[in-house]
């Protein structure tokens, strides 16, 4: 079992491959990735719509917004990971872009 150790966006990154190697997902492809994701999505909005008391199906097997949210950053660093991203260089990069931005 893969081991995570201080929690940074690289170290979330290499902990996410080594657990898709151990579970046996290390060859589904980017598609299926962001189909999974997609998916993951949806379970976030079912959770927050339980979370919330907006109506929703009482009996489905969603958990809470923090697992949910947990599983979407999974996804993430996976399909990252397949396009050989740093997710933090990016983080950066794109806040250097926003920084610059007009926001209302």
């Amino acid at each position: 079992m893969p081991e995570l150790t201080k929690a940074t966006l690289k170290n979330l990154q290499k902990y996410v491959t080594e657990l898709e190697q151990e579970r046996g997902f290390i060859d589904q492809s980017i598609i299926q990735k962001c189909l999974l994701l997609g998916e993951e999505v949806g379970e976030l909005f079912k959770a927050v719509r339980k979370s919330e008391n907006i109506s929703a199906d009482r009996n489905s097997n969603i958990h809470n917004v923090g697992e949910e949210l947990a599983d979407i950053m999974i996804y993430v660093c996976a399909i990252a990971n397949r396009y050989n991203i740093d997710m933090e260089e990016a983080f950066r990069a794109k806040e250097e872009i926003n920084k610059k931005r007009v926001w209302e």
